[in-house]
């Protein structure tokens, strides 16, 4: 049920953006999501669908990306995918800190903006 805060918020970065540079229309948007972050794509597309209706920003095409979980071992440096292994494979050590994979940002905004000159 976070996706629907989270949808919501993506909506007023947008259409805040919008304003600011007089589009009149959003077109596009690109989300990063990691791996480990708790963010449900289809959930966020089903809210998206939703809470834009009514605005400029409805109709606009949702891109997700996906970044891959990495670990890194605070003993030996080892960067790796903790699907690999839970212990660092290179000295299995346990200390280790996630370095990916818990991003969740709006990359991109795409607009249709007023041609220069016209003005509503």
């Amino acid at each position: 049920m976070h996706e629907l805060m989270v949808t919501e918020n993506i909506l007023e970065i947008a259409m805040r953006y919008a304003t600011d540079t007089k589009a009149t229309r959003i077109t596009d948007l690109y989300l990063v999501i990691g791996e480990l972050a708790s963010i449900v794509d289809d959930s966020v597309q089903f809210y998206w669908d939703f809470v834009s209706e009514g605005t400029m920003a409805a109709g606009a095409t949702l891109h997700f990306r996906r970044v891959p979980a990495q670990m890194q071992c605070q003993v030996c440096q080892h960067t790796y995918s903790p699907g690999e292994s839970l212990p660092c494979p290179a000295c299995a050590s346990t200390h280790s800190r996630v370095i990916a994979g818990e991003e969740f940002f709006l990359e991109a905004i795409d607009v249709d903006q007023e041609p220069i000159g016209e003005s509503k």
